[in-house]
C-alpha cells in the first residue's frame, strides 16, 4: 500500500468568500441572493464538480493503461440536498446530499457492455467516488 498525503487549505475573511489554497488557487464563494460576492462557485458545486473531474481523469489514467480509442468522456452530476437542514431550520435528516445522480457517456468504439465495464472500473478506482460510497475517517483539531 503507498499512501500519499495532499493537502489544501482554505482561509475565509470577510463575507463568504474563501481562498482555497492547493496546486492552483481559487475562490469559493456564494451567490449575491445568498450574502455572497459570486467570486466563484459555492462548496456545495466545488464538491459535486470533483466527481466528473476524477471520473474523467481515472477514465484517462485507464485508457491509457489499457491502450483503448477513448476519445471523450463527458459526465453530468447532479445532487439533491435538504437545504433546510443546513440553514438550521430542522434537525430532521441529514446535511449532506441525500442521493447524487451521474450520467457517464464514453466516445470510443466499445460496445455498451464494454462502456458499461469500463466505467464500473472506474468508478471503482475513483477516489472520489469512493469516498462519496464509503465513510472516510474525518479528524477535526480547533486551534
Amino acid at each position: 500500500m503507498a499512501i500519499s498525503k495532499l493537502k489544501v487549505n482554505g482561509k475565509l475573511n470577510e463575507g463568504f468568500r474563501t481562498e482555497i489554497g492547493c496546486s492552483h488557487n481559487f475562490i469559493v464563494d456564494q451567490p449575491k441572493a445568498a450574502g455572497g460576492n459570486d467570486e466563484g462557485a459555492n462548496p456545495m458545486e466545488v464538491f459535486l464538480a470533483s466527481l466528473p473531474a476524477c471520473i474523467c481523469a481515472i477514465g484517462r489514467i485507464i485508457s491509457n493503461q489499457k491502450r483503448l480509442n477513448v476519445r471523450a468522456i463527458n459526465v453530468d452530476v447532479e445532487g439533491s440536498i435538504d437545504k433546510d437542514f443546513l440553514m438550521g431550520k430542522t434537525e430532521e435528516g441529514r446535511a449532506g446530499f441525500t442521493e447524487i445522480k451521474t450520467n457517464v457517456s464514453v466516445d470510443a468504439d466499445m460496445t455498451q457492455e464494454e462502456k458499461e465495464a469500463f466505467v464500473e472500473e472506474i468508478e471503482r478506482r475513483c477516489p472520489i467516488a469512493d469516498n462519496i460510497v464509503d465513510k472516510s475517517n474525518l479528524k477535526t483539531i480547533v486551534n
